[in-house]
């Protein structure tokens, strides 16, 4: 499917529809169009690091880094450039072909931004794709990052316009989208999604997808979170989320968004090896490699593994590693 012919006017009503669908229908339709663009059993697979933690000034509802809220977590200064670079190496040793960074700001200063800048060029020499999530963006702090070889940016907007004010006050949605445009202009990829299981309704995650996939240009990385309950936050006493709506949500956004890599991100560490399997059916395939996602668990490595290698999956690197191996002098020569 060409950029072309991708929808960018989906309504409310039709997206719900989607969520409407019955459960083995959903999951048809959306292996079905996942498999016309992506082998179903290749997962590309991120490494995140958080690089800068705690003491940050927003007060959204689910984040343990939030100044405002007592959830235990020691505030941390930016990392020393040679920590960054032992971690990114370490996590391209283990099969990952991106490495996203993280830092707990409203927006970076200038100053910080140029040490997160050294950052990305010496990820970016190792020859990983480079992704950063550093809140808020100005016009010209995104093109600096494009000058610097940034591959991605990360700015979710967590949830639908309508519901986002019950989760955040401190920054608007308009703000948000202000930062993905700045982002988009620049000419840097979009990694953008949202968070489930925050005590929002069906009609308000069909409402966050239809800001996702009518944006001028689909986001090249969607990130699907479920919530993660950290103590001393106001969310931490939200229901649960039926897991089998984390799984209508993943296969709603293949659907809208056919070329984007759908990431399941945080909340892997709460879902059953079942769950995750019924995700990738739905369309996923990306996830976060590692032990620690910001601030919150993540599946261990060798669990994630074990679970790819039960399903007879395998990583983008690693499938890359298999076809260079295979090459035949002949054909290397030729290739050149």
């Amino acid at each position: 499917m060409t950029d072309s012919l991708l929808r960018h006017d989906w309504t409310l009503d039709e997206i719900e529809a989607l969520l409407d669908l019955p459960f083995n229908d959903l999951m048809f339709r959306a292996q079905s169009l996942h498999r016309e663009r992506f082998d179903p059993n290749q997962i590309q697979m991120s490494s995140l690091l958080s690089i800068k933690t705690g003491a940050c000034a927003e007060d959204c509802g689910y984040c343990s880094q939030s100044a405002k809220y007592d959830s235990g977590l020691e505030a941390e200064k930016l990392m020393p450039l040679e920590d960054v670079v032992k971690a990114a190496d370490a996590a391209k040793q283990k099969g990952a072909s991106r490495f996203c960074m993280g830092a707990a700001w409203r927006n970076p200063t200038d100053k910080n931004l140029q040490r997160v800048i050294e950052m990305v060029e010496a990820v970016n020499g190792m020859g990983m794709e480079t992704c950063l999530t550093l809140g808020m963006l100005s016009e010209q702090q995104a093109e600096r990052l494009r000058d610097a070889g940034l591959d991605y940016y990360n700015h979710n907007l967590d949830t639908s316009p309508e519901f986002y004010g019950e989760v955040i006050t401190t920054r608007t949605f308009d703000d948000r989208l202000q930062t993905l445009s700045h982002v988009r202009d620049a000419g840097i990829n979009v990694c953008s999604g949202g968070i489930l299981g925050m005590g929002e309704s069906r009609r308000d995650r069909a409402s966050m997808l239809r800001e996702l996939v009518n944006l001028p240009k689909h986001p090249e990385s969607v990130p699907i979170n479920m919530l993660v309950k950290i103590e001393g936050t106001p969310l931490s006493q939200v229901e649960d989320l039926d897991p089998l709506e984390f799984v209508r949500t993943i296969a709603v956004a293949r659907i809208l968004m056919p070329n984007s890599y759908v990431r399941l991100s945080a909340g892997r560490g709460e879902m059953s090896d079942e769950m995750q399997a019924l995700c990738f059916l739905a369309g996923a395939n990306s996830i976060f490699y590692g032990e620690r996602l910001l601030t919150t668990d993540n599946p261990e490595a060798d669990r994630d593994r074990a679970l790819l290698e039960r399903l007879g999956m395998k990583t983008e690197a690693l499938v890359e590693t298999e076809v260079k191996a295979a090459k035949t002098p002949c054909q290397k020569a030729q290739a050149v």
